[in-house]
């Protein structure tokens, strides 16, 4: 059973309130989920295709990510995720923005990782992602919706936007 903390639309945690996943989560309550978009110190992005078995699966997204397990900061769930999802350590992880879903009951963090890893060292996630490949900045934005689904990541690494 996986648990999480509660947090209100703020990002402030929700002290003594604890989450069960697949559980239903209250209105104005959230579970904090962070998403990593990497970059190459070449300017390529790393996108992984979504294993046939999850929800969208086949699509690509450009990011690893979930959801932050209880007591873990947004930080410490943005390096465990992408380790788990791509095998990349990264020294060093940007916050580039923050949204809220309110439908889903998910506050988003959203982290900027530069790599200069081995680009053919990337280690996918049984059950999570069956495919990667790096694209240049081009390809991503060119990228059409019915096949990329992480297009809100486009709005805060500046180099993507406009």
């Amino acid at each position: 059973m996986e648990l999480w903390d509660a947090y209100d639309k703020n990002f402030i945690l929700i002290e003594g309130v604890t989450l069960k996943r697949g559980e239903k989560i209250g209105n104005d309550v959230f579970h904090l989920v962070c998403d990593i978009i990497v970059r190459h110190t070449d300017g390529d992005y790393l996108i992984m295709q979504r294993d046939a078995r999850k929800h969208y699966g086949g699509m690509w997204e450009a990011t690893a990510g979930g959801s932050a397990l209880k007591g873990e900061s947004p930080l410490q769930c943005a390096a465990r995720e992408l380790f788990e999802e791509t095998g990349i350590r990264a020294n060093t992880l940007t916050e580039v923005g923050r949204v809220v879903d309110n439908e889903c009951h998910s506050a988003y963090v959203e982290y900027l990782c530069v790599t200069d890893c081995d680009k053919d060292s990337v280690k996918l996630q049984d059950g999570e992602t069956s495919d990667f490949r790096w694209v240049d900045k081009g390809t991503l934005i060119n990228m059409k919706k019915d096949e990329l689904i992480t297009e809100r990541m486009q709005l805060f690494i500046d180099e993507l936007k406009g």
